[in-house]
């Protein structure tokens, strides 16, 4: 396995939101993480990408325990094993789309020029290479989320963490940033966590882990932690 949460809990203040999930994610899978409103899906991602700390539990990747990293540490797993997608893209807006996208490589000590040539490709193979010079503020809602996305996945990350990456979206630029988002996944055999709220969204996954009151309410893969009773 590449991922797994044992036992995972989240508060914040006396306000539990992630109450002890446990399950695990196969290299190259796709899961949606589902559930209604206010379930502590978003919080279990964060959790899981290494951007929030659990307050009890574990998350494991590759078989060894992050939770107790380094803040330094955990901030290169993001930036070099982890692709991150969030609802409204978060593009920098003073900057071109091949900037945003080559950000992550600059970031990481690559030279500019090969970050930029490998932004550019990314642009491309995500249908929105016509973009590369212009600002977020001169493309559409659908256009900057793929924008978002090829900027997620030119590190070429083992696991793709993204949440509710259509939610801002309508149907068909939902569709297409989806459409990408598997077929880029399934090429470099990307890990995909998806959180989402949408049926329809969720069918884009392999397996499904439903969550309710901050716990795994069922697993299309088989359950591995504890379940609320319906």
């Amino acid at each position: 396995m590449i991922l797994e949460a044992r036992a995972v809990t989240k508060s914040y203040g006396p306000n539990p939101a992630v109450r002890g999930v446990s399950f695990a994610v196969e290299p190259g899978e796709i899961v949606a993480i589902t559930g209604p409103s206010g379930c502590g899906k978003s919080t279990l991602l964060h959790c899981l990408a290494a951007i929030l700390r659990s307050d009890g539990g574990d998350v494991l990747y590759r078989g060894e325990p992050i939770n107790d990293w380094s803040e330094a540490r955990r901030s290169t797993l993001r930036r070099t094993e982890f692709g991150v997608l969030f609802q409204f893209g978060q593009l920098v807006a003073e900057l071109s789309a091949v900037e945003n996208v080559a950000l992550p490589l600059l970031l990481g000590g690559i030279r500019r020029r090969e970050a930029t040539t490998a932004a550019a490709d990314w642009l491309a193979r995500l249908g929105v290479g016509e973009l590369a010079g212009s600002r977020p503020g001169e493309m559409s809602g659908g256009q900057q989320q793929r924008v978002a996305l090829a900027r997620a996945l030119v590190t070429e990350p083992r696991v793709l963490f993204a949440d509710e990456p259509t939610g801002a979206l309508d149907t068909l630029a939902g569709e297409r940033v989806l459409g990408h988002m598997v077929q880029a996944a399934r090429q470099q055999r990307t890990t995909v966590l998806l959180v989402t709220h949408d049926p329809v969204v969720a069918a884009y996954a392999d397996r499904e882990v439903v969550l309710r009151d901050g716990l795994v309410d069922s697993d299309s893969a088989g359950l591995t932690g504890t379940a609320v009773p319906r």
